[in-house]
């Protein structure tokens, strides 16, 4: 066994402990690392991964065209990059304000299927960091759930990462509150991505279905070029 995969079988096993029925997903958080890192990975059965900047995935995603993976956009999205992330990824997490949304509906090619949408949540208000407030997460929603080339699927949030474990905490039941509310606006929707490789437990325990995990799986990131 090598150290990828001592790493992984591990997280996999521990996640599905912990969620209920074993229903959380993972994301392998894979920016900056090589696409061979990607290819060992998904070698042990990983098919999720995420990427924070669009013009690194294209090139991943050229170099493991001959895979069945699916692609997570999870990093900030500005308007000039939604052509192609539309085009080539099958979940964007990142989408924070109502300009991206008809630009990546009109620019999902119709033979690729809708484009799954989490809409990203500042729950903690932090002025470094992207995603709406909280309290247009609604609003937000039902613009992303008129759209035909869109397939709204949930939330997606960051917390503050604070040394206080109940502090953390806290910010996951309110993202779960709000996802409940959503759930209830929208029935459809069914993913509430939060969680990384250090708190991926706790937000498991207060209702993530979906983690994103880099660090705990491929060890620690070299500085991007």
């Amino acid at each position: 066994m090598d150290a990828l995969e001592a790493r992984y079988r591990p997280l996999v096993d521990a996640l599905r402990s912990a969620s209920p029925a074993g229903a959380a997903g993972l994301v392998a958080v894979s920016k900056t690392q090589p696409a061979g890192a990607v290819r060992a990975l998904a070698a042990l059965g990983q098919r999720a991964f995420g990427e924070n900047y669009v013009q690194e995935a294209l090139a991943k995603q050229r170099e493991l065209a001959d895979l069945d993976l699916e692609w997570h956009l999870i990093g900030p999205l500005q308007s000039n990059k939604c052509r192609e992330a539309a085009r080539h990824f099958d979940w964007v997490q990142s989408v924070d304000r109502a300009k991206l949304l008809p630009l990546l509906d009109r620019e999902r090619p119709a033979d690729r299927g809708p484009l799954n949408v989490l809409l990203q949540v500042n729950i903690d208000d932090e002025p470094s960091k992207s995603g709406c407030a909280p309290g247009d997460a609604m609003a937000l929603a039902d613009e992303a759930a008129a759209l035909p080339r869109l397939r709204l699927r949930g939330l997606m949030a960051i917390p503050e990462p604070h040394p206080d474990e109940a502090h953390r905490r806290a910010a996951f039941a309110r993202m779960r509150a709000l996802f409940e509310a959503l759930r209830a606006r929208h029935p459809g929707c069914d993913t509430l991505s939060m969680g990384m490789s250090d708190d991926w437990p706790l937000a498991v325990a207060e209702g993530a279905t979906l983690v994103r995990v880099g660090s705990a799986l491929f060890g620690a990131r070299s500085p991007k070029a």
